[in-house]
């Protein structure tokens, strides 16, 4: 954060996501998406959270929590980027269906983008579980099948931590290449700047913006991250077979709430309590986030702007931890 900019004054609940050419905000009972469209205008969607204030039990339980709230923001996550997706199309992108698009337009209607973006999710969790679930046990029990020796089961879900997390800060580096990524990982920048900028009670504009840090301890990078460190001490503990390969990675994905649940207390704190503790594990997400963030420019935060001023609710206490 520059010297000039001002110091955090209170710790917000809003949390954010960056998606296609804009950035999405959840605030305590409404959700709003601005995007950059085509034309160089702002579009702004907004939207009514349910039960915002007065959450179901198991929406504010500790642990909890954690698996449902995951859940509810990667669901909504993969619907906004679906619908940033569609924002960007013009008439000029739009092509001739095919006799197969039209079939499933006729028989689906408003039904089939909710499908698409469904079938689509499942791919992506089907892939990542494949890297991050199978992949560093096959890797392992390959190794100990050329060296002809079995290691310590401690040891080996050690090396199995720290493989998934390798695979993800060389699946972020890579990404972190595309020109299109790039630009995803600026809003995301934008979405951190601005919220930091907030919590300082500093006037939300460019320039206040631009002058804040870009790394948030809430940030989802920081999650996934903890995911995969807690989850070398969930597998010894609970002491998952190294037997069958299928056999363990269905026992993980049993696991996965634990796990989850867990990851979500700990981000909770670091958004709630800045101390000695907080830092630690907050550390390696934050090193991560230099990855997946970028240093926006004042088109991408005037966007995150937008975005946050639509969710922040009048009474200012209602946002504080």
């Amino acid at each position: 954060m520059s010297s000039n900019a001002g110091k955090e004054k209170f710790k917000s609940k809003i949390g954010g996501q960056a998606v296609i050419e804009g950035v999405m905000m959840r605030g305590i009972d409404k959700g709003a998406m601005a995007n950059r469209m085509p034309d160089g205008t702002i579009d702004l969607d907004e939207w009514e959270i349910k039960g915002g204030k007065n959450p179901a039990w198991y929406r504010k339980t500790p642990f909890i929590r954690g698996i449902f709230n995951f859940v509810t923001s990667m669901i909504d996550g993969y619907k906004c980027i679906s619908r940033s997706v569609d924002k960007q199309m013009t008439d000029d992108d739009e092509e001739e269906p095919t006799k197969f698009e039209k079939w499933l337009e006729d028989k689906l209607g408003d039904k089939l983008m909710p499908i698409v973006t469904t079938i689509s999710m499942i791919i992506g969790l089907i892939i990542a579980m494949f890297l991050f679930m199978w992949v560093p046990s096959a890797l392992i029990k390959l190794v100990e099948k050329l060296a002809g020796t079995e290691l310590n089961t401690v040891l080996k879900n050690v090396i199995e931590g720290f493989l998934k997390i390798g695979i993800f800060i060389g699946y972020t580096s890579l990404t972190a290449l595309m020109p299109d990524m790039k630009r995803l990982y600026e809003y995301h920048g934008a979405e951190h700047k601005t919220i930091a900028c907030y919590e300082a009670e500093t006037e939300l504009t460019p320039e206040n913006v631009k002058q804040f840090t870009r790394f948030h301890p809430r940030c989802g990078t920081s999650f996934i991250f903890l995911v995969l460190f807690i989850s070398i001490f969930v597998n010894t503990i609970f002491r998952i077979s190294w037997a069958s390969l299928p056999l363990r990675v269905l026992c993980k994905l049993a696991l996965l709430p634990v796990v989850t649940g867990i990851a979500y207390e700990l981000i909770r704190l670091a958004g709630k309590y800045t101390n000695a503790c907080t830092r630690i594990f907050s550390a390696p997400g934050l090193w991560i986030q230099r990855i997946t963030t970028r240093e926006p420019d004042e088109k991408e935060i005037e966007c995150a702007i937008a975005a946050l001023k639509a969710v922040i609710p009048e009474n200012k206490e209602d946002d504080q931890w």
